[in-house]
């Protein structure tokens, strides 16, 4: 009987130790351990859920400093996955800045898709301790892309995948897929501006001629009025900067000039209520509280133009941005200049503009692009250096939706519904 007993036990052991000798398949493996074996992914956390979403991951990939030239290290950047369904499309949110939030955008609501968030290299802590501002270009951030999404295939293998932008996530959207067509098989981009100059002229002509005449001259005449109070916003510029710890390399006075000169740029982007705007006989409180909520601190002030440092090396080196004009202004300043950011640059080094990224993004959208919907606010200052498609683009499925009278919070939900379902129709067609 004891002999049986050993017996049974062996074979019960045999047994054990074949099941356990059995390979696990990929598609036995959790989310997490499929994340987790991606080569350079050298980080992974479970987040809290958000959204829609079944499952919610922080992940942080290695990625060359220089994709040119690996002797120059590496650093870590992140993204955030939101999972819902293998089956579903995965939205691949290319932010153009850091990632405030891993909440469901637009698309990926709509859709209750997966939602792929990739932080822009040197955003935040996507960026090595000591940062070379030369290897910030559209090139080596498309290729960081490119990386993190054939990466992720790996868990989405049936799935479409589409990227989609907003503003400055736009433009970086167009310049991944000029380098990478395939790399996702649709694009929808919001909002974004293709410059074809350091301070683009455009600006200055579509602010000449943006809504009407009568609303053109109110934003004017506040401007006006801005100035001719100059000396009593500069005191109350003083008192917000003593009590709110605000500084600003150029200056607080340049800071306040520079802070007028914006507020047409910001009223238009932004849809402001043109009734908002005080009369003439405003006191200084109230226009300089004006000034303020159209316009902010967070452009000129310090700190923020340490946060966003990366934004003005790719506007002032490749992408473009604007200047002011301060020809409407001559009797205040006393000159025709136009201000510039050059003072945004970081400290000790500067680049001469380079036309060439653009003008090879137009020339892919103008004639090779496929699969790309835009999305403008017409009157989103923005807008002004929009993307202008060929008669033919259509043929490639390349389309263009503006906003009538919309801002650069224009979205596809913006637009009144049959326009919206004109839009979905042509997405819903992608996903198939």
């Amino acid at each position: 009987m004891r002999l049986n007993r050993i017996a049974l036990l062996l074979f019960i052991l045999l047994i054990a130790s074949c099941k356990t000798s059995v390979p696990v398949t990929s598609s036995q493996k959790s989310n997490f351990e499929k994340l987790a074996s991606i080569k350079n992914v050298v980080k992974i956390e479970k987040r809290d859920l958000i959204s829609h979403f079944d499952e919610n991951y922080e992940i942080w990939f290695k990625q060359p400093i220089d994709h040119n030239d690996l002797s120059k290290g590496t650093f870590n950047q992140r993204v955030f996955l939101g999972f819902e369904n293998a089956s579903k499309p995965v939205i691949v949110e290319l932010r153009g800045y850091g990632i405030g939030s891993d909440k469901a955008g637009e698309l990926a609501s709509h859709y209750e898709a997966n939602q792929l968030a990739i932080e822009h290299r040197y955003f935040n802590n996507s960026r090595p301790a000591e940062i070379d501002w030369n290897t910030l270009t559209i090139e080596n951030s498309a290729k960081d892309q490119s990386i993190i999404i054939n990466a992720i295939r790996h868990v989405f293998p049936k799935s479409k995948f589409i990227s989609t932008g907003i503003s400055k996530g736009c433009q970086t959207t167009m310049a991944h897929r000029r380098f990478f067509p395939k790399n996702v098989d649709a694009s929808v981009c919001y909002v974004g501006p293709l410059n074809f100059k350091r301070e683009d002229p455009r600006i200055y002509s579509f602010l000449e001629n943006v809504g009407t005449k009568e609303e053109r001259n109110k934003v004017k005449a506040f401007q006006n009025l801005c100035f001719e109070n100059r000396s009593a916003l500069l005191e109350q510029m003083k008192n917000a900067a003593n009590k709110g710890q605000l500084s600003w390399e150029f200056g607080v006075e340049n800071a306040l000039d520079y802070t007028i000169l914006e507020y047409s740029f910001a009223y238009w982007q932004w849809g402001t209520d043109v009734n908002s705007i005080p009369p003439n006989n405003a006191s200084p409180d109230k226009i300089y509280k004006h000034l303020i909520d159209v316009v902010g601190y967070s452009f000129f002030e310090a700190a923020s133009v340490e946060n966003l440092q990366p934004y003005f090396w790719a506007a002032l080196t490749e992408q473009g941005i604007y200047g002011y004009e301060t020809k409407p202004f001559k009797k205040y300043f006393g000159s025709n200049e136009v201000k510039k950011f050059d003072w945004a640059f970081p400290e000790g080094i500067s680049k001469t503009y380079d036309t060439q990224p653009m003008q090879e993004i137009k020339s892919y959208l103008d004639k090779s692009a496929e699969k790309i919907l835009f999305i403008y606010g017409q009157y989103d200052t923005w807008s002004a250096t929009a993307v202008e498609l060929q008669k033919d683009a259509s043929k490639r499925q390349l389309y263009k939706f503006v906003k009538s009278k919309g801002d650069h919070k224009t979205r596809i939900k913006s637009f009144e519904k049959e326009r919206q379902n004109e839009i979905y129709n042509i997405i819903d067609n992608w996903l198939k």
